[in-house]
């Protein structure tokens, strides 16, 4: 890494990788799952399109809003984040969804599993913070989790509605 770029940090800098890597890793994820939500957004049909339409749009406003926390800890930590949609597509785990049609109850049941995923990976970032004493990583990640669970929430009881 370009040493114009090594932020100063007290954190020990063998534990601060494993940070660094696990919030790209959940940036990745937050924009493959952002872009997923706007792909349902645009493309959803049926009778519960307003109310799904504008939640998906809530939904990935909320995400929307966690990258720039991601990106900028890592870079306040000492390291670099993501650069490009190629280097998302290196590090994401969430599949994307190119189907040209998707029926809405399936998008309901891929983003309650999506969403699940980001999760674990948000929370995997927050234990690997705890083992490098990265008190302020482990914080920012405490809300996006709950975000998260609120969102697969959501998400499964409208599944749930849409399937009667």
């Amino acid at each position: 890494m370009d040493k114009r770029l090594k932020t100063p940090t007290d954190l020990d800098s063998k534990a601060t990788g494993p940070v660094i890597e696990a919030l790209n890793r959940s940036l990745a994820n937050s924009f493959a799952l952002y872009m997923k939500y706007k792909n349902f957004h645009w493309h959803l049909t049926g009778r519960h399109f307003r109310d799904l339409h504008l939640m998906f749009d809530e939904h990935a406003n909320q995400i929307f809003a966690t990258t720039d926390i991601l990106a900028e800890r890592a870079r306040r930590i000492g390291g670099t984040s993501l650069r490009s949609i190629g280097h998302i597509s290196e590090l994401q785990t969430i599949e994307d969804n190119n189907a040209e049609f998707v029926e809405p109850a399936n998008m309901l049941t891929e983003l309650v599993n999506d969403n699940q995923t980001l999760v674990k990976n948000l929370r995997k970032a927050h234990d690997v913070a705890d083992e490098a004493n990265d008190v302020a990583t482990a914080s920012e990640l405490e809300p996006m989790i709950d975000q998260a669970e609120n969102r697969v929430w959501f998400l499964f009881e409208l599944s749930q509605e849409t399937k009667g």
